[in-house]
């Protein structure tokens, strides 16, 4: 009997000893520290960090030339071809309404100043035009205006003020007149689609005209530009977009003032130049990492008699991409030509604009070897 407690005894031991050697065994040679995280298995993806992948941002713009409105235009757009209130533009902005609509950003020039009808609209060649064409053209889809250009002195003061605060009224991003010198100086920085942008204006033409306050008109010079650019830098814009009105009037060839201040614009680190201001189209270049198109033309206007170049203008659509190291480039870079209608030689009446794309032989006879002539000029760059 004693014997075999002493078997049950040693047994016991050996049970228990084991059972405490595989409790506590460690599994490198190390004992294992309570909470330790080298247990947990080696494949675990639960505590790796999740990398965030950066995208490419973008954002669409769509660009046409200058709102130009003789008077033969607010005369089509009042009743009865009377040229009394109320005006109404919308009839000839069908056409390009629907080709913009689905850009992030409309761009279009605005020639004619709006002065209002309080002062008298007035024709060439000291334009003056209703409050109607800017409510239509931002009913038409377009969010973004320049305003500085030969015709901004018009009417003087008054019509300066009475334009800055017509756009005020609208929702519409606006570059080239302003209220202030703190305004004109503020340099506002906006955003669409994650990507922040400035937006600047300058003339270089004033028709010797000037305003008893500079800072009513952005009026070129390259301290002013430099200034306002690396101010943009500084407040964050990944983009900075000018609009140019430069150059002479009617030559499809950019002259020496556009190329050497596109080249200035660039060697500043400006993204996009558009130009305006010689009524007709010229090229879209590169100018180092710059891209500028020379010239718009005439987007509407009422200048049949003055020859065919005068109311064919361009239209361009593209994509912004600021990829994930910040660097700017263009993409689907679309030119397309754009045709001011109107019943002329037979009458200044039913203006509309069209995209060459929305023509027919009834509209312009000939109008495709017409796009293939000027098609050339805009791609004479190589772009």
């Amino acid at each position: 009997m004693k014997l075999r407690k002493e078997v049950w005894f040693i047994i016991i031991c050996l049970v228990l000893s084991v059972g405490l050697f595989l409790v506590f065994k460690p599994s490198d040679g190390t004992k294992t520290k309570k909470g330790s995280n080298d247990s947990k298995p080696s494949g675990s993806g639960k505590d790796k960090p999740t990398e965030e992948v950066v995208k490419d941002k973008k954002m669409s713009l769509v660009m046409v030339g200058d709102t130009l409105i003789h008077g033969a235009v607010y005369y089509d757009a009042s009743p009865n071809y009377s040229g009394q209130a109320p005006y109404d533009f919308s009839k000839m902005l069908t056409h390009i309404s629907e080709y913009i609509k689905d850009y992030d950003l409309k761009y279009f020039n605005q020639e004619s100043i709006i002065g209002g009808k309080a002062i008298g609209l007035s024709h060439y060649p000291r334009l003056n035009s209703p409050e109607e064409i800017g409510e239509d053209m931002v009913a038409a889809g377009f969010n973004m205006v320049s305003l500085a250009n030969n015709h901004s002195f018009d009417k003087g003061d008054v019509g300066l003020v009475n334009s800055i605060n017509f756009w005020k009224t609208q929702n519409i991003i606006t570059a080239g007149q302003y209220a202030s010198e703190e305004e004109q100086k503020e340099v506002p920085i906006h955003e669409k689609n994650g990507i922040k942008f400035a937006f600047l204006s300058y003339t270089t033409v004033t028709n010797g005209l000037s305003a008893s306050e500079p800072y009513y008109v952005n009026v070129y010079s390259n301290e002013r530009v430099k200034e306002d650019v690396t101010k943009a830098r500084q407040k964050g814009a990944e983009v900075v977009i000018v609009a140019m009105h430069w150059g002479a009037e009617y030559t499809h060839e950019p002259v020496d003032e556009e190329v050497t201040i596109a080249k200035y614009l660039s060697e500043l680190g400006v993204d996009l130049v558009i130009g305006t201001h010689p009524h007709v189209i010229q090229p879209i270049a590169y100018v180092g990492n710059t891209l500028v198109i020379y010239s718009l033309g005439n987007f509407l206007s009422a200048q049949h008699e003055l020859g065919q170049e005068k109311i064919i203008g361009l239209t361009v659509g593209l994509d912004i991409v600021v990829d994930k190291d910040g660097k700017v480039k263009f993409e689907n870079i679309k030119p397309e030509l754009n045709y001011t209608y109107c019943t002329w030689p037979n009458g200044y009446h039913n203006f509309s604009v069209y995209q060459f794309s929305q023509l027919d032989d009834s509209i312009l006879p000939n109008y495709k070897s017409i796009e293939e002539k000027y098609m050339q000029i805009v791609h004479s760059e190589g772009v």
